[in-house]
């Protein structure tokens, strides 16, 4: 196998071989206290991340440009993409030059890395597969439709093409170890892109007729609790959702394979993203069998070397797709998110972090950022970034927790007030600013989260909301509410607020105008 090496590449061998034999571990998913963390170095990790659009690292020239608009938004991480074509361009003879430019363009500007691999698919199509692999459908069959039209989709039910991806992603991986095992610019790999088929729920060509007519596979049965035995149809009857039901098991066990090669390279986090069906969608009419609510648990036991299944979230409704993510036996991760210049954007990342433990949060296409976007997104990332050391020793769902005002897929917002209860303390949480005129305010762009720091203290953070607090056994009242400032890496405490700014003790208010973060300290009055 011949290797066109980079001269950043040979440099990066050296410093990698040269480096302390003793370093710390390579980034990993662990459970610490019950909840699911992205450590690196062996500390918490909080992605505020920002995904490229799909061209925009396939050129080193053209990606320079991009970097000052993610540094202005306080990114600490971008999401880009690498193309199988692009590093395998003859079969066996990989070419790096582009993905090592990427980890130096990234290391310059203090930035990690999470590398979204564009292999067999990518929104459930195979633009991004190589030449060689795209001319020889009879080596690398495309899937087929009921009537027997190709599609531009690979097979997932043909051995060639398995291997040929899973090789090529863990020459990927081999070389990443390579160049920076030491330096872990990248944190985490993305295996394939919005895997789906179209446009129907599964492929129809020799091979996967034939895999469809045998029995269920025993871990399949048993990820769907059915005890019954027999063929997908004998099992669950003949209709697209059973076609689906296949096609995602078969989809799932590709993609294991890719994942087991690239970890045995190199064993960093891995996760597959999903694209959501529309409201009343069947399958076929949106990606079938990708790695979708209802498809979960089949997901996770065909490709068990997966680290996480993640929702891409670009309807209005965010928070509706949160809990079936938020799993026991996987961390929540939002790797896309509808645009960053959005006004949602930065009230969806404190919900993610704040109520589900979300280890990041990445709105797409984050190069084309305008300044407006760019201005608040990264007062939004600044903050999370300042409150990372007390979110990371938090549980997302108890003492600490997300607000923000649920949005209907039409865009209507439920202004209901939310309430959530640390332990004899009941908040009430409105994103409805009491001195804004209604009018003016856009709701959807309220939101932050509250975590529980003692027995009667809280940290607030986030603009738009206003907060009041009661209990069972008396009246409460606001002992203290301290503006905190950051500076020189801790936080201080700056204005008291119990003034005119707590409507003379009546309320905790963040305004909608600038993002901030307040501490509060309670009592009880008789």
């Amino acid at each position: 196998m011949r290797c066109l090496a980079s001269p950043l590449a040979a440099l990066l061998l050296g410093l990698a071989a040269a480096a302390s034999a003793h370093a710390e571990p390579a980034p990993r998913i662990a459970k610490i206290d019950g909840v699911h963390r992205l450590l690196v170095n062996n500390k918490p990790y909080l992605i505020l991340g920002g995904e490229l659009g799909n061209s925009s690292s396939s050129d080193l020239k053209d990606l320079s440009g991009h970097w000052a608009v993610m540094k202005a938004a306080n990114l600490n991480t971008v999401l880009a993409p690498v193309a199988w074509e692009q590093i395998e361009p003859v079969e066996g003879q990989f070419d790096f030059t582009v993905l090592d430019g990427m980890i130096q363009q990234a290391r310059a500007h203090d930035m990690r890395l999470v590398l979204l691999w564009f292999g067999a698919w990518k929104n459930s199509m195979s633009t991004y597969a190589p030449a060689w692999v795209k001319r020889d459908p009879a080596r690398f069959p495309y899937a087929r439709t009921g009537e027997g039209k190709a599609v531009e989709i690979l097979s997932a039910s043909y051995p060639a093409t398995r291997d040929a991806d899973a090789k090529a992603f863990a020459a990927m991986m081999a070389h990443l170890k390579a160049v920076d095992g030491q330096q872990r610019t990248v944190l985490m790999v993305q295996v394939e892109n919005e895997i789906g088929m179209l446009p129907e729920a599964r492929d129809r060509t020799k091979a996967a007729d034939a895999d469809f007519n045998k029995p269920v596979p025993a871990a399949a049965l048993k990820a769907l609790g059915v005890q019954k035995t027999g063929t997908w149809e004998e099992v669950f009857g003949a209709s697209a959702a059973t076609d689906e039901l296949w096609q995602a098991w078969t989809f799932g066990r590709f993609v294991e394979a890719l994942t087991a090669a690239g970890k045995k390279a190199y064993d960093l986090p891995m996760y597959v993203n999903a694209a959501l069906p529309r409201p009343g969608a069947v399958p076929g009419g949106y990606p079938s069998a990708g790695p979708l609510p209802h498809l979960i648990d089949l997901w996770r036991a065909a490709a068990p070397s997966l680290d996480m299944l993640s929702p891409d979230i670009y309807y209005p409704n965010f928070t509706a797709w949160m809990p079936p993510y938020d799993r026991p036996d996987q961390p929540l991760f939002i790797p896309e998110a509808d645009q960053a210049g959005k006004p949602p954007a930065p009230a969806n990342a404190f919900w993610a972090i704040g109520e589900h433990d979300a280890i990041g949060f990445s709105p797409f296409s984050i190069e084309n950022l305008p300044p407006e976007g760019v201005k608040t997104l990264g007062a939004a990332y600044r903050l999370l970034e300042q409150l990372t050391p007390l979110i990371t020793t938090h549980d997302g769902g108890k003492t600490m927790r997300g607000f923000r005002a649920p949005v209907a897929y039409d865009g209507t917002v439920d202004l209901t007030p939310r309430r959530a209860s640390f332990g004899p303390w009941d908040f009430t949480v409105t994103v409805v600013d009491p001195w804004t005129p209604k009018d003016s305010q856009d709701y959807a762009s309220h939101g932050g989260l509250v975590i529980h720091t003692g027995p009667d203290e809280f940290i607030v953070a986030g603009r738009g909301i206003t907060l009041t607090v009661a209990t069972k056994d008396g009246s409460v009242g606001l002992e203290t509410v301290r503006e905190l400032r950051f500076e020189n890496g801790q936080w201080v405490d700056g204005r008291w607020l119990n003034g005119d700014q707590t409507h003379q003790g009546r309320h905790i208010r963040l305004p909608p105008t600038e993002f901030g973060a307040q501490r509060v300290k309670l009592y009880r009055y008789r």
